[in-house]
């Protein structure tokens, strides 16, 4: 119960900021929006999710045969609903791993393909953020703005540098960790148990890097349309409020909002995410603007992934897996 809870808290959350900062002059603006960009935007999010249902059908490789578009098109969708639904994300990774277990894919190799769909992300963003350092250098930023990107990208770097670290030496930090779990009383059987799990991983993981490079490359071109599509959505809505803001600003906003929406600890980055956006946007646009398009943007990309995915959820997931799944969220 504590967990849905907490997911009403981060709705609360979602709409109270932009209410706050916007006023009635939010309001108004609503009204004026042209109704026609909603199905638009709408249909940009469905968009998203057939790409990632073949992103998944690509990654799982020979093993998707037994999944066909729209199975894998309902585990996508439930995925990002337990994604936006639970603290940190962390239903996320055990749902796909439940679905794809159903269809005999182990769960070192259900978790290899989501690290290398995550892997594929952080690499995309590492590019989106080379590419925003070479905009800033003939394009002022403010200090704000310059500082939050040299976190993100050191962030970046960090996971990338440990996720590569991890693979290398392996060994050392099997060991490393070995000693670590004995000296807090681990039984040496846990002990065991759990480094044949991240080996399998390890192997399951350099099977998915295996894949021809075709194959890899397709998925890299799929994350780069998946993110341009869906973080165009903040572009549309204020070109439906009447502000005219380049692509790349909003881009820039978006991908700062949501990785600060990250360090939340409620569902959906919901807190962080909009404030993050409002003192980048605001100063640009004005209050009851910025306000507007924060919560046109969050509807969007955040309400429709809650109420489209949440009975596909429940649908695919089942009352006895969804329980199993929030023991162990």
């Amino acid at each position: 119960m504590k967990r849905w809870w907490w997911l009403a808290l981060g709705i609360v959350v979602v709409v109270l900021i932009p209410l706050c900062l916007g006023g009635v002059d939010m309001l108004d603006r609503l009204q004026r929006f042209p109704a026609g960009l909603w199905p638009l935007m709408f249909a940009m999010i469905m968009l998203c999710w057939c790409i990632n249902a073949l992103r998944l059908r690509l990654l799982l490789g020979a093993m998707a045969s037994g999944l066909n578009l729209r199975r894998c098109l309902g585990t996508v969708m439930s995925t990002e609903f337990a994604i936006c639904a639970t603290p940190g994300g962390s239903g996320g990774p055990l749902t796909l791993l439940a679905l794809l277990g159903r269809h005999g894919i182990r769960p070192a190799r259900a978790s290899a393909v989501f690290a290398m769909d995550q892997l594929s992300d952080l690499v995309f963003f590492l590019c989106a953020l080379l590419g925003i350092f070479l905009y800033a250098l003939f394009h002022h930023l403010n200090h704000s703005l310059q500082w939050l990107l040299t976190l993100s990208a050191l962030l970046m770097v960090s996971g990338l540098g440990l996720a590569v670290a991890l693979v290398r030496w392996h060994r050392q930090v099997l060991r490393f960790n070995g000693k670590l779990l004995r000296l807090v009383g681990v039984h040496a059987s846990k002990r065991r148990r759990w480094a044949r799990k991240l080996l399998h991983f390890l192997e399951a993981f350099g099977d998915t890097c295996a894949l021809p490079p075709r194959t890899l490359l397709m998925v890299f071109v799929l994350t780069c349309l998946h993110w341009a599509v869906r973080y165009s959505v903040l572009y549309l809505a204020l070109q439906g409020l009447g502000v005219d803001v380049r692509w790349a600003w909003t881009f820039l906003i978006q991908m700062l909002s949501l990785s600060a929406g990250q360090f939340s600890l409620l569902p959906g980055g919901a807190g962080a995410a909009e404030l993050t956006s409002a003192a980048l946007l605001a100063p640009m646009v004005g209050k009851s603007t910025a306000a507007a398009a924060i919560l046109i943007w969050r509807v969007v990309t955040y309400y429709f992934y809650l109420v489209a995915g949440g009975p596909v959820f429940a649908a695919m997931v089942g009352g006895p897996l969804l329980r199993r799944i929030k023991h162990r969220v």
